[in-house]
């Protein structure tokens, strides 16, 4: 039996086998090729018979080998080799179905080959965020690297996981109907706000922290942004480690997520300050991300903005100017890439006093005081220890 396979225990993979009605002929020769576990990851995960190779798949759906090639690698899996079995007889009906759809003209082949992408792409960051949190838990239980016994053990709740995925996506398929309709002509009106969020000093922590240490700082950031961003009435479109992208419909919704962000994770223990930028315009919405020059500013605002600080364009600082909850205060113009000069502003709420150079000032020197005192304990000189007066929070 292979190393992966002497990972769990044989009488157990034995019994699961049994449960879940493989022959005893293929248990024999699994057994024999030392292949048990992956046998069982087959049948628990698929739980059908692999019965066709490519020739096949395009005799069985009118599909030619290019298209049904084009179409199982946009799902993200690798070209099937000349006569290796790869397809079942659902796979097959789903390539028909597809195939028919293509035929009757209800979508071009371009947009169907898109909507695979979406779904292979969706499909395998849940696969692979279910197995994640098995082993975790495995590992906890155990102290010990598992391998991939968690999949085995998953088999226990797998079952349960087609209807939550589709009640999600229906859940989610009448939240985007919805959204669409209500926003009407995105030609017309002001368009949409994008906005991006990340934590400052990211990079230089990933060089310092350990792997768990930063799992954690991103895991704590993504549950932070969904929080409130969800919350505040926008959508996450997508996280990239240290950064997420945003969209909201309302100015003003938009700009109270901005500086909420900003506030909770000044709030976080684990955190460093987060920096936002927002801008409104249009925005092409497409497999589920945004692009266009709106999605290039609000970035390039990001980029520019202090830490702890929202910036904004100048269309969402005039779309907001008569809002009385917010105050703005100009930068000076910036030359952005791609884009031209621009004349930014920081967004801050008209009760919060704007932060002056001494507060920032005295802001760092308390937190580099209370960043030595940390490191070096009772040893730590009393004139590095916090004042008494520290500097005032809106400085933060």
């Amino acid at each position: 039996m292979t190393d992966v396979a002497a990972s769990v225990p044989e009488e157990e993979l034995l019994a699961l086998l049994r449960a879940i009605g493989v022959a005893p002929s293929e248990i024999a020769q699994a057994q024999e090729d030392g292949t048990l576990v992956i046998l069982a990851i087959d049948r628990l995960a698929i739980g059908q018979e692999i019965r066709h190779d490519l020739r096949a798949a395009t005799e069985l759906t009118g599909l030619s080998e290019d298209d049904v090639r084009h179409i199982w690698r946009s799902l993200g899996f690798p070209d099937p080799a000349p006569g290796e079995l790869v397809f079942s007889e659902e796979d097959v009906r789903n390539l028909r179905a597809v195939a028919e759809l293509i035929e009757a003209g209800v979508v071009a082949p371009e947009i169907a080959f898109a909507m695979t992408r979406v779904v292979g792409s969706s499909m395998a960051r849940v696969a692979s965020a279910i197995i994640d949190a098995v082993s975790a838990q495995s590992e906890a239980l155990e102290g010990t690297d598992v391998g991939l016994a968690p999949a085995i053990r998953a088999g226990g709740f797998l079952p349960m996981f087609p209807a939550i995925l589709e009640q999600v996506w229906r859940r989610h398929l009448q939240v985007a109907a919805r959204r669409r309709l209500l926003r009407g002509d995105p030609e017309e009106g002001e368009g949409l706000v994008v906005g991006f969020a990340d934590l400052v000093g990211f990079t230089a922590m990933a060089q310092q922290a350990t792997d768990e240490e930063l799992a954690g700082v991103v895991d704590q950031f993504e549950r932070l942004a969904y929080d409130v961003i969800v919350a505040g009435g926008g959508r996450v479109v997508k996280m990239i480690g240290d950064e997420v992208m945003f969209l909201v419909d309302d100015p003003a919704v938009a700009a109270e997520i901005a500086l909420g962000i900003a506030d909770a994770s000044r709030d976080a223990a684990d955190l460093t300050d987060v920096r936002v930028g927002l801008a409104i315009g249009p925005v092409l919405e497409r497999e589920g991300d945004a692009f266009g020059s709106t999605v290039n500013l609000a970035s390039r605002a990001t980029a520019i903005a202090y830490p702890g600080s929202v910036v904004v364009s100048p269309d969402l600082r005039a779309a907001l100017a008569d809002h009385p909850d917010f105050a703005f205060r100009n930068l000076r113009p910036r030359l952005l890439k791609h884009i031209g000069r621009v004349q930014l502003a920081v967004l801050r709420r008209v009760d919060d006093r704007a932060p002056t150079i001494r507060d920032v000032i005295e802001e760092r020197r308390r937190q580099v005081r209370e960043a030595i005192v940390d490191r070096l304990g009772p040893l730590a000189p009393e004139a590095l220890a916090p004042s008494a007066d520290p500097a005032p929070p809106s400085a933060r």
